[in-house]
């Protein structure tokens, strides 16, 4: 059997699937356990769980400043990449010695796929024409609108609209149906995708005899607007990367579509998710590809494509290609920003629930922790680098754990050594001092609030001119909310998507509403 398509225990059998199940099981109950022995010790041993919280607020002052200086670092190489001329940085590579096999950088291909399901076509076109307008020339591009059958007529009409409109300025255009209902598929983004890939390869790539060495592809979500210069970017990493086949490229999701537009805790929440990625370009050994990413069409077609029974595709893809290469794959940053949309809908309530579900959605890339060990421990005796694979668990665990308890450590289970501890420990020095050690702490910790306030407000797109600099200041200010925040729309959908996993209770796939005002 391939292990490395496999998406959840279900899809094993006897002694793989006892293993694999408790594999699935390990993340929540490791966060749940965490959780709850906090609890009781606040009650049982609050004096030694007072102890607990002061060394974990002090650890968390640590790690917001440790933070604070990659978001710093990344966001100066992120404004420093959008200044260069990426066109003549491509033309000054040399290729005469590279092993490559061909000259130029104009020799490269770009395929590049759009998803989509039920968009409107305000949401499609401004994600092509910033394909259209990016500056790589247009005879390399092979884009494909990839739709789903279960979109009905609609969704074809929309298609070929964009066809007509768009279809005959790039080297190739592709419409691709996938079929609904295929035995063994969810009706997720990742069936999509491997659909259209296969259809690309078979219509055109083969067809025309496009060497396979020459093709970046990148798949973008629907609402994906590349800043000009992307790929020109992107194939200046590839070109000057070492061993460039066994990389995945990831740029910076940066959500200015509507960001203007978006209520604040919508804001907050997206902008927070882009300072984690730009956190993350800095730790290599750290990243993994998230949602619109590129990799090399030689390591997509070595694999067999994406996985058809998976949510969170976009990671899975990495750690596919990680564990079929023994751990010779890696993600190279591009320090390059590409523009989604903030979740929005038509009101308040319904953007609050589709946030929530959108990050129970990301939440839900635990799935490829359990995905990871059991492969580890199935390719054990042929790995070559053993401790790579287990320190890649560590992290994995670590940051799904972290996800899921840290915030509610912080601002919930922190306080109940004075509320659990009763008379016994209210009536300790300790007792006193612990809401003031933790207040100061956490106090200092803000400066991490801040810095993200300064950041966010650096990388503000230009302000509509429909809104006054009033707006400017709410921008700034709305990240007072983000202790909550990152408690109502961090931990709690993060422990749930790991709760759901622990109890076989698998999720389909959430496709987040797009919205913008006119």
């Amino acid at each position: 059997m391939d292990y490395l398509k496999i998406g959840k225990a279900t899809d094993l059998d006897g002694g793989d699937k006892k293993l694999y199940r408790f594999l699935e099981i390990l993340p929540g109950s490791l966060s749940w356990a965490t959780l709850i022995i906090l609890t009781l010790a606040s009650y049982l041993w609050p004096v030694w769980a007072a102890y607990f919280i002061i060394a974990f607020d002090v650890y968390w002052l640590l790690l917001v400043a440790f933070l604070g200086i990659h978001l710093i670092v990344s966001y100066r190489k992120l404004t420093q990449n959008k200044k260069v001329n990426w066109e003549k940085e491509c033309e000054k590579i040399d290729l005469s010695d590279s092993g490559f096999s061909f000259d130029s950088w104009r020799d490269v291909y770009h395929l590049i796929i759009f998803p989509t399901y039920n968009e409107s076509l305000e949401i499609i076109r401004p994600s092509i024409e910033s394909v259209l307008n990016d500056g790589y020339p247009l005879d390399k591009i092979i884009l494909v609108l990839a739709i789903e059958e279960r979109g009905g007529p609609e969704a074809l009409e929309r298609a070929k609209t964009i066809e007509r409109e768009y279809g005959n300025k790039f080297g190739h255009f592709l419409i691709t149906t996938h079929p609904d209902g295929i035995v063994g598929e969810l009706k997720a983004k990742g069936a999509n995708q491997a659909w259209a890939a296969r259809e690309v390869k078979e219509k055109i790539i083969d067809k025309e005899g496009i060497d396979y060495d020459r093709i970046l592809v990148s798949v973008f979500d629907i609402d994906t607007i590349v800043d000009k210069g992307y790929f020109f970017r992107l194939t200046q990493k590839f070109l000057t990367s070492k061993n460039p086949y066994r990389a995945s490229y990831q740029p910076v999701p940066v959500y200015f579509n509507n960001l203007w537009e978006a209520p604040f805790f919508a804001r907050v929440a997206a902008s927070s998710n882009t300072f984690w990625q730009m956190m993350q370009q800095i730790r290599e050994e750290k990243l993994a590809t998230y949602s619109s990413h590129s990799m090399t069409w030689k390591a997509l077609v070595e694999i067999g494509f994406w996985s058809t029974s998976m949510v969170s595709e976009d990671s899975r893809i990495f750690w596919h290609c990680f564990l079929y290469y023994n751990g010779d794959y890696r993600v190279e940053p591009l320090y390059f920003p590409v523009s989604m949309d903030v979740t929005m809908d038509e009101s308040f309530k319904k953007t609050m629930i589709n946030l929530y579900k959108q990050q129970r959605r990301w939440g839900w890339g635990v799935e490829n922790l359990p995905y990871l060990m059991f492969n580890t421990i199935k390719r054990w005796k042929i790995l070559p680098k053993k401790g790579k694979m287990i320190n890649r668990i560590s992290v994995q665990l670590y940051g799904f754990h972290s996800w899921a308890t840290n915030a509610l450590i912080i601002g919930i289970i922190g306080w109940f050594p004075v509320l659990l501890g009763g008379g016994r420990f209210n009536s300790t020095v300790l007792s006193g001092n612990l809401p003031y050690i933790s207040r100061t702490l956490m106090t200092l910790a803000m400066g991490g609030m801040v810095l993200s306030a300064v950041v966010s407000t650096l990388l503000l797109p230009e302000r509509p001119k429909r809104y006054g600099f009033i707006k400017n200041i709410i921008m700034f200010f709305q990240w007072l909310i983000l202790p909550l925040s990152i408690i109502i729309f961090g931990s709690i959908p993060g422990l749930e998507a790991q709760t759901r996993l622990m109890l076989g209770k698998y999720m389909g796939f959430f496709v987040t509403p797009k919205a913008r005002k006119s």
